[in-house]
């Protein structure tokens, strides 16, 4: 696949995670995929396989009542990577989150095998998650 199969194919993630549909997600990531968040939050940490995967984006609509969204900016395509930029905003347990987000894809053979979230502020994303 080509850099722009990559961007199409990262932004029918963002689709499909925004609503909810898992059975489309778990169709776009490679079995052994793995996602990295950084932060030190409960959320933090390495989530190893598309299983997990799932799972981890599950406990992100579960901890915010559902109100997760990602809203993109952009998905741009390079030889390596594709960089989703986004917006993350949510609501839940009296708290609000709206952070600048950026997430690293890496692309191989039409899945995504590699994922990188970066919060312009890690700290108030673990205290949202918390």
């Amino acid at each position: 696949m080509g850099t722009a199969e990559n961007v199409e194919l990262v932004r029918r993630g963002y689709t499909a995670f925004n609503a909810g549909d898992m059975a489309s997600l778990s169709e776009l990531f490679a079995e052994d995929s793995v996602w990295y968040a950084a932060g030190s939050g409960v959320l933090s940490g390495t989530k190893q396989g598309r299983d997990a995967i799932l799972s981890y984006f599950g406990e992100l609509g579960a901890r915010s009542q559902g109100s997760f969204q990602a809203d993109v900016k952009d998905v741009i395509g390079g030889e390596n990577y594709t960089v989703g930029i986004q917006q993350s905003r949510a609501e839940g347990n009296g708290k609000k989150m709206d952070l600048a987000t950026v997430i690293t894809f890496v692309v191989r053979d039409g899945k995504i095998t590699e994922g990188r979230e970066f919060f312009e502020d890690t700290a108030k994303a673990d205290d949202f998650w918390t």
